[in-house]
């Protein structure tokens, strides 16, 4: 059985205090701007691009850093997170592997706030995948969601598939792991599972949390991992 753990602290501090996460590939989802009251947009991206390049460089070289970012529109300007993703990956030495594009809304839809679909990027240092058994571009949407800003049970299935498929990577790590849908996932999928969340009771939740028949369910935390403070 796919083991989990939940350490329930900063991500960043965690990641900070840990060498290279030999035999891990690294799936993240970086707060948004909304989560930095008091922050400008210069600022949060500035903090953004250096999180994202600390995950890029504890990833070890035969591992893969997958980003799952939604865009959003700030007073009539964009802002690409996918684009700061690379700029992250280009100071590291990371190639993009993919970058394809989930939808949350359906093609010729107008939306506000946030664009009709969310970024999901691939990136590693030698890592090359077999294009032979490349997937869609262009997904139609991100599936079911375990609570209002997860990834969606097809981006976790696509990411998570996509270390089983091109890896030999067995564990993921998940900062910023939230009510713990790629935990979940990762598990369903025979990968053992770490989370980084800082709040105790996401933290709970993401060590419960279960995919069964594809579909999200709950169990007790004995019964899915461990959890460390």
């Amino acid at each position: 059985m796919a083991n989990r753990t939940v350490h329930t602290e900063d991500a960043i501090a965690w990641l900070k205090a840990q060498g290279t996460l030999t035999g891990a590939s690294l799936v993240a989802s970086l707060p948004d701007l909304s989560e930095f009251p008091g922050h400008t947009s210069a600022q949060w991206s500035a903090w953004f691009i250096e999180t994202a390049r600390l995950i890029l460089e504890k990833t070890p070289p035969d591992g893969v850093t997958l980003f799952f970012q939604s865009d959003i529109k700030l007073e009539g300007v964009w802002i690409d997170k996918g684009y700061l993703a690379q700029k992250a990956a280009e100071v590291s030495g990371h190639a993009l592997l993919f970058h394809k594009i989930f939808c949350r809304a359906a093609p010729g839809a107008v939306t506000y706030g946030k664009p009709s679909y969310s970024h999901l990027l691939a990136f590693s240092r030698e890592v090359r995948p077999d294009l032979s058994r490349g997937t869609a571009d262009v997904v139609p949407d991100l599936g079911e969601k375990a609570w209002v800003r997860g990834m969606g049970y097809r981006a976790c299935r696509e990411a998570c598939e996509f270390v089983l498929r091109e890896t030999a990577t067995r564990t993921v790590i998940n900062p910023f792991c939230g009510l713990g849908s790629l935990l979940a996932v990762a598990n369903e999928l025979g990968l053992d599972a770490i989370g980084i969340e800082r709040s105790p009771k996401r933290a709970e939740k993401a060590l419960a949390l279960a995919v069964e028949a594809g579909r999200w369910s709950n169990a007790t935390p004995s019964e899915r991992g461990s959890r460390s403070r």
